[in-house]
Parts: C-alpha cells; structure tokens; sequence
C-alpha cells in the first residue's frame, strides 16, 4: 500500500522557520510532480508549491520568496522549506503526489504561526 507520510511542523512565532519533509511509503514510479498543499479553517484547500520531474516549481504568489521546494536525498521524497513564517500561513499542510492521474496524499501536518 503506497503511502505519503509527512514529518516536520508546529508551532512557531512569526518570522520564524520551519520545515516539513514528505516521504514515500511502499513502491511508487514514475512520479509527474510533488506539491504542497495547505487549508486553514473555514477555507478550501490551495496549492503552495510544486516541483516537477524535470525539476522546474512554482510557488503560489503568496509565499514567493519565502518557501522553498526541493527534493528529498531519497527518491520520491520532497521537502518545504518555510522562512519568513506569517501568521496567515497558519493552515494544515498536505504533501501530494500525482503519477498520471493518480493522486496520492499525505495525512496532514500542523503548522501554527503566531503573532
């Protein structure tokens, strides 16, 4: 059973660092992109970050210049790298991975920014 396990987050006050690491559990090939997801409350989910095959990313405008995606030292492994923190970045974050049109899903990580 593949699976994506999350590790890293938690509490933080603004202005500060955190990071948060996605690994593969079980056998996954052939992976078109990884991203990191976040949802806050009362919110829908939005897409932070996604590094692709290729290596190329993109950032949602709201954390340009602040996270940084990148892959893992494992394969199929991703990390978000989160400077700069605000306390709207308050929000649980989801790990994703898609392979053709399977979507894969880590379990969730807090990440709480206070002022």
């Amino acid at each position: 059973q593949v699976q994506l396990v999350q590790s890293g987050g938690g509490l933080v006050q603004a202005g500060g660092i955190l990071r948060l690491s996605c690994a593969t559990s079980g056998s996954i090939f052939n992976i078109d992109a990884m991203s990191w997801y976040r949802q806050a409350p009362g919110k829908q989910r939005e897409l932070v970050a996604t590094i692709r095959r290729g290596g190329s990313t993109n950032y949602a405008d709201s954390v340009k210049g602040r996270f940084t995606i990148s892959r893992g030292n494992a394969e199929n492994t991703v990390n978000l790298q989160m400077n700069s923190l605000k306390p709207e970045d308050t929000a649980v974050y989801f790990c994703n991975a898609v392979r053709g049109l399977t979507s894969f899903w880590g379990q969730g990580t807090q990440v709480t920014v206070s002022s």
